[in-house]
């Protein structure tokens, strides 16, 4: 999806749907979210997982000053310490280094990623120790450009979604499953919407696609 091609999604989505209208209404359009393919991306959705999005992004610009570029082969040059001193968790540790071990080895071809539909990306991507349904479909949505996927574990999303359709509490993963049927078959714009009205009644920002570059 292009810029041009998620405006008009956005202007289907908002004729059709009041809450989304109201949304966009209070909160603007944003920019089409996007991060580029590849182990920089997948590694910072790893760092993202039950975290905010700046302790995160400050993790990464950190492990990135002392690699100098985020790859496979220099991010399992570093030790575990010296991760650990850069704010990455023992566990985080370990799904990066399983992630780049499987980049080096062969076992993954994210590029060939592009060829498959969602279901079979999903299925090469979460085979993969601390790669669950939430890190797959937000690397389908934010770095193939997929159009329409409905991260359901997501619980910003649970929440905006609440908030824009004025819910009493959040829904649960199998409620937001149900609710997102409204938005088929544009379910990735309808979320970086949500996303989008999260942030901004928070006053908080996407983290920008030039940390990976």
């Amino acid at each position: 999806m292009d810029e041009a091609g998620f405006v008009a999604t956005v202007a289907e989505l908002v004729a059709g749907d009041g809450d989304l209208a109201r949304l966009v209404d209070g909160c603007g359009v944003p920019t089409l979210w996007q991060r580029p393919a590849g182990f920089p991306s997948l590694a910072l959705l790893i760092l993202e997982q039950q975290v905010s999005l700046a302790s995160a992004a400050a993790a990464y610009g950190k492990v990135v000053a002392r690699i100098g570029a985020m790859t496979p082969a220099a991010l399992l040059a570093t030790t575990p310490e010296e991760l650990r001193l850069d704010g990455v968790s023992r566990q985080k540790d370990r799904y990066l280094r399983a992630l780049a071990t499987a980049i080096v080895t062969g076992t993954l071809d994210l590029d060939a990623l592009a060829d498959l539909d969602d279901e079979a990306a999903r299925r090469a991507l979460v085979a993969l120790p601390g790669v669950g349904q939430w890190t797959a479909d937000v690397y389908l949505l934010a770095c193939l450009g997929r159009p329409d996927l409905w991260p359901v574990g997501d619980r910003a999303l649970q929440v905006a979604v609440a908030e824009a359709l004025g819910l009493a509490t959040a829904p649960s993963a199998t409620e937001l499953e149900a609710l997102g049927e409204r938005w088929r078959p544009h379910r990735s714009t309808a979320a970086r919407l949500l996303w989008h009205g999260y942030l901004t009644r928070r006053g908080r920002v996407e983290t920008p696609a030039s940390l990976l570059a």
